[in-house]
């Protein structure tokens, strides 16, 4: 999560919580309003915010300080500078946990999924991943190849934290899709899976932690190519059907424990 504290001095810029990603962590919390929810890794407080403004108790959990110093405050969120792997909250505290995008940041998976479970009064717990293995699908892996390994080394198996999740809460965990719409308010990795034009852009990808860690000739490279191939019309020969799609399978999943 450190790696926060250097590249993530402008993360609001562009990294917005989107209404579809919000609606289903809580349709898959499944708690009534007024419920607490912990929110682990919760950078700036985008979802913790949307959340919270659905009627719910929000407890953001971040251990990046200046992630934290471009919260937004909110009546119903209350913050912790902390890392998942130590929680300073009491057994029970909460009603349910989400982790949206920040499991692969977390020093030990296994002792944050552990500290997630012993909070949970539910023991719900909705997690929003990506799946490392579909990484050198999408197109971006051609203009920057250093995408698949710094996301094989990064990001665990979604099948992984299921299966831990599963073993620390006793409880079975479902796996399920998220198709990315063409009008991604939140602009991760894969936002721009229609829109090539986008990664163009510094503030774009300097919310996006693959491309703060790229080295600067692999990232020069791919620019000009990438430009390049827009204007040429070479992309839009390649992966122009992707313009035709109303969303799109990128490997996002969201897991749940029911």
């Amino acid at each position: 999560m450190t790696l926060y504290n250097s590249i993530g001095k402008d993360y609001n810029a562009t990294r917005q919580s989107d209404f579809r990603i919000v609606q289903q962590l809580l349709n898959l919390l499944d708690l009534p309003e007024g419920s607490t929810i912990a929110d682990v890794g919760a950078g700036t407080g985008n979802y913790s915010n949307a959340i919270a403004d659905l009627g719910y108790q929000v407890i953001a959990i971040e251990p990046a300080e200046v992630m934290q110093s471009q919260l937004k405050p909110h009546p119903k969120v209350s913050w912790l500078i902390a890392a998942a792997e130590k929680i300073p909250l009491s057994d029970d505290a909460v009603d349910g946990v989400v982790a949206m995008l920040s499991m692969h940041h977390f020093d030990d998976i296994k002792r944050g999924i552990q500290e997630m479970a012993r909070i949970s009064l539910t023991g719900k717990i909705v997690v929003f991943a990506f799946e490392q293995s579909k990484i050198s699908d999408f197109w971006l892996t051609d203009y920057f190849p250093y995408f698949i390994g710094d996301t094989l080394d990064t990001f665990p198996s979604t099948q992984t934290i299921a299966e831990t999740i599963s073993q620390i809460t006793q409880k079975e965990v479902e796996i399920i899709p998220f198709l990315l719409p063409t009008n991604l308010s939140d602009l991760f990795a894969a936002s721009g899976w229609c829109q090539p034009e986008i990664y163009l852009d510094a503030q774009v990808r300097n919310g996006i932690s693959t491309f703060a860690k790229m080295p600067e000739n692999d990232l020069k490279i791919g620019l000009k190519r990438l430009a390049r191939d827009i204007d040429h019309g070479i992309w839009a020969g390649k992966y122009g059907d992707l313009l035709k799609q109303k969303n799109y399978d990128a490997g996002y999943r969201i897991l749940t424990t029911k």
